[in-house]
């Protein structure tokens, strides 16, 4: 799964990419630094691993990871190809969902593109770029159907011409396409056009180093980000950029010293992860044992033999059961030996959904 990384040029995309991933992607005042998308790999923070390794004297443990780009920053026009529109565009389009970064802090040395800061009117130039895009996609559908449509005897090319004149009018009203009200036979065609608007999103305040720790409710900023979030159903992370980059090369204790410094529990990458990992409508299940302790990501809502298949085709092939204890649990009665013997070892077929957090250990034949 791949989160694209976005926002205007200078309000610390690249800055927050390396504390996210150390990849090193180039961070500098001026606009378009990134042309290509950096890509990095990150695990997401899980106490669980680290908990079941050490029952388990683990050799290994392999947390779930989430994908980031980091895409070229976006400027007014960009769907009229302006600055690196088609390149941007065209990297989003491959994202499953998007972190949008909006600048919340002032700084005279760092230039603006558009010379002031104001986040929510940043928030709408890319929300509006993505929505012109769309409408194009929408005509250019329509273009290729209205001939099977206008005769009428193809009942499918007629109701999904209605539903894309339905789409372009909610997208010409400045809508982005996952406000659109949907009927169980318009979600579909809606997912067939890979809709940029239509990405789930969230929203990355990132604020100056003196508002570390600040309440957020002091940052007027802050509180424009968040209230427009949440009139859109998004969720909204607030970050220092800068100070996660330095706290991504710091030793683990330090880390622990400087956030327990600021009364935070865990950074806000480790915030932005898991959400991410949320907004994907992820979870994990876990195996544990001396060779190796992992979480297997999966889209939840998976059955047992599907969530088998993740670990190897034939375990899905000759799925017999499920043996699986929630995690807690095991680590209370000291591992699966100790949870068999007070029953606490459920045996689950075909049809067991898997929930976020069980140790499962898969029964097959092939």
């Amino acid at each position: 799964m791949k989160l694209g990384v976005v926002g205007l040029p200078n309000v610390g995309k690249s800055t927050l990419f390396n504390a996210i991933t150390h990849a090193g992607a180039e961070a500098a005042n001026y606009p378009f630094c990134t042309i290509e998308p950096n890509v990095g790999v990150v695990a997401v923070p899980d106490e669980r691993l680290e908990k079941l390794a050490a029952l388990y004297a683990s050799k290994k443990v392999t947390p779930a990871v989430v994908e980031f780009v980091d895409i070229a920053g976006l400027v007014k026009g960009a769907s009229r190809g302006e600055g690196l529109g088609n390149k941007f565009l065209s990297h989003i389009r491959e994202v499953d969902a998007i972190v949008h970064v909006v600048r919340c802090f002032e700084d005279e040395n760092i230039t603006h593109v558009e010379n002031k800061i104001d986040p929510v009117h940043d928030i709408a130039t890319i929300n509006l770029e993505l929505i012109l895009a769309d409408i194009e996609a929408v005509e250019k559908r329509q273009d290729r159907i209205r001939n099977a449509a206008r005769g009428g005897s193809d009942k499918s090319a007629l109701a999904e011409f209605a539903f894309l004149e339905k789409l372009q009018k909610h997208l010409e009203a400045e809508q982005p396409a996952s406000s659109l009200p949907l009927t169980e036979e318009e979600k579909p065609l809606l997912d067939n056009l890979f809709l940029l608007s239509a990405k789930p999103v969230i929203y990355c305040a990132n604020i100056a180093e003196r508002d570390m720790g600040r309440d957020e409710a002091e940052l007027p900023l802050v509180c424009a980000v968040k209230e427009y979030a949440a009139r859109h159903a998004a969720e909204t992370i607030v970050v220092c950029a800068k100070t996660e980059e330095e706290l991504a090369q710091m030793d683990e204790e330090d880390r622990a010293l400087f956030l327990e410094e600021f009364g935070l529990k865990e950074s806000g990458l480790d915030k932005l992860v898991r959400a991410s990992y949320s907004l994907l409508g992820l979870i994990s299940f876990l195996t544990a044992g001396e060779k190796e302790t992992r979480a297997w990501t999966i889209v939840k809502g998976t059955k047992a033999p599907q969530a088998a298949g993740k670990i190897h085709t034939d375990f899905e092939r000759g799925f017999i059961r499920a043996e699986v204890v929630e995690w807690q649990t095991l680590l209370e009665c000291g591992g699966l030996a100790g949870a068999r013997e007070k029953g606490k070892v459920r045996s689950e077929g075909k049809d067991y959904v898997m929930k976020d957090g069980d140790v499962v250990l898969f029964r097959f034949n092939v």
